[in-house]
């Protein structure tokens, strides 16, 4: 047996191949699907299948084109009532490959429709050797439970416990454990950053596996959840009716300096994907940067809408091609095109570019006492517990563009996140909503902690 994980950093998203006697099985895809062929190609292997854990939530999948570009069947839970053409699976729903065995166990929790993979190579052993879980066991954490349009996230719960204890945790202490997810991931709490463990190590060291009673596990999966993001739902839905060919998209269009400034009058949305410095050091007004690195599309997503339809600024041709697939991994699909000649284009045709002022740690903490500015922290609420400059407002950036800023639109107000790259995309986001006089602070809290500055004390939180 051949067996291959794709691991996609920006979303935080694995996904498997397993080949045997020239057959190739995918589970849970990503929306660019050449990776698996040209794998597959490479191993002498055809694809003749692909299993859907669940109807992912954060990105868009890309098992329609693949079973289309290569004739396989796609299998996936029958509670996730799916549109395109496919598999119904079931409990004990077995598969063979080969000399693989695939079972299925369902395992609704994460979302009804969760499905969980034992896969065993018999050429082997004739035990099981690993287990794909999707989103319903996570290295260090379990599926959130609140993702579903028809449970609520008590019951999503309660179901989570059961599929875990009932199901994966019947498998043996040596089985391995693959999940569609790893740390970073929106779609978990605690996720640790290795890429695999097996069930006797999860059993030891995951919290939500140490919950023995029902009751307490619900309670604890249910409280203080991380918001969950608009688009979600979208992708899901998305997902359930099987996303077009990313070929079908259409072709980026330049865009001259003068329609933009245009477009920009009527209220579109620009999306500078240059680093940060660059950004920061001229940009087109209006404009939003969120750097083409890190969470770049899950970030596109929570601060544009998927029925946004933005023009790009980039650097290079090679920039644009990135942003167009990385953009349509998360299903913003309706991109307008793009600055054509990018910044310095715009400069030439007389437009004025915009800065954006960026102070070290060492002068936000000489400032940040002084009545007239304010500090706003756009961290996610663990971060924020974890620790905060004191007096700072916490706004997370997912809830920006919801939750009014109790601001004047001319006051002074440095934007800090943990490194500095969602506090530039906050600045850009707040410039746009009206407030002219901000600045990013580079380096963020960890610059800050590093520097041995001083922590707020419980007293001094300032929440929104």
């Amino acid at each position: 047996m051949h067996f291959e994980q794709f691991y996609l950093g920006c979303l935080a998203h694995a996904s498997y191949m397993l080949v045997s006697e020239g057959e190739a099985v995918v589970i849970d895809p990503q929306r660019d699907v050449e990776i698996y062929i040209d794998s597959a190609a490479a191993h002498g292997a055809r694809i003749r299948h692909i299993f859907e854990t669940h109807l992912h939530a954060d990105f868009v999948s890309g098992h329609k084109e693949l079973a289309e570009r290569t004739g396989a069947t796609i299998y996936i839970g029958i509670r996730a009532n799916a549109a395109f053409t496919h598999v119904d699976v079931r409990d004990r729903f077995e598969l063979r490959v080969g000399k693989i065995l695939i079972q299925v166990l369902e395992t609704p929790g994460h979302t009804p429709e969760s499905i969980c993979l034992v896969v065993t190579d018999e050429v082997k052993s004739p035990r099981p050797w690993a287990v794909f879980t999707g989103d319903t066991l996570f290295i260090g954490d379990v599926g959130r439970p609140d993702l579903s349009a028809t449970h609520t996230p008590m019951e999503l719960a309660g179901m989570l416990y059961d599929s875990l204890h009932q199901k994966i945790l019947k498998l043996a202490d040596d089985v391995l454990v693959y999940p569609a997810h790893g740390a970073g991931s929106l779609c978990g709490r605690n996720m640790r950053a290795e890429r695999s463990s097996t069930i006797g190590s999860e059993r030891l060291t995951n919290y939500a596996l140490q919950i023995r009673n029902r009751q307490e596990f619900t309670r604890e999966l249910t409280t203080n959840l991380p918001s969950r993001p608009e688009y979600f739902l979208q992708d899901a839905e998305l997902n359930r009716q099987g996303a077009a060919t990313l070929s079908d998209l259409a072709e980026l269009t330049p865009i001259a300096a003068q329609d933009l400034a245009s477009e920009l009058e009527k209220g579109a949305y620009v999306l500078d994907v240059r680093p940060g410095d660059r950004y920061a050091a001229g940009h087109v007004p209006g404009s939003v940067n969120i750097a083409l690195s890190g969470q770049f599309a899950s970030w596109a997503a929570i601060a544009f809408g998927l029925s946004s339809s933005p023009a790009l600024v980039a650097d290079a041709t090679e920039q644009l091609s990135e942003t167009r697939v990385r953009l349509a991994r998360v299903g913003i699909e309706n991109v307008q095109g793009y600055l054509f000649g990018g910044v310095e284009a715009w400069s030439e045709a007389g437009f004025p570019l915009a800065r954006m002022p960026q102070i070290s740690v060492h002068t936000l903490s000489e400032w940040h006492k002084r009545p007239e500015v304010s500090v706003v922290d756009v961290r996610r609420e663990s971060e924020w517990q974890s620790g905060h400059i004191a007096n700072a407002l916490w706004i997370p950036l997912d809830k920006l563009a919801s939750t009014p800023l109790p601001l004047g639109h001319d006051r002074l107000i440095a934007v800090y996140c943990k490194s500095g790259y969602r506090s530039m995309i906050a600045c850009g986001l707040l410039r746009r909503s009206g407030f002219s006089n901000l600045v990013n602070v580079t380096g963020g809290f960890d610059a800050w902690r590093a520097a041995g500055l001083p922590l707020a004390r419980r007293e001094e939180e300032v929440v929104a």
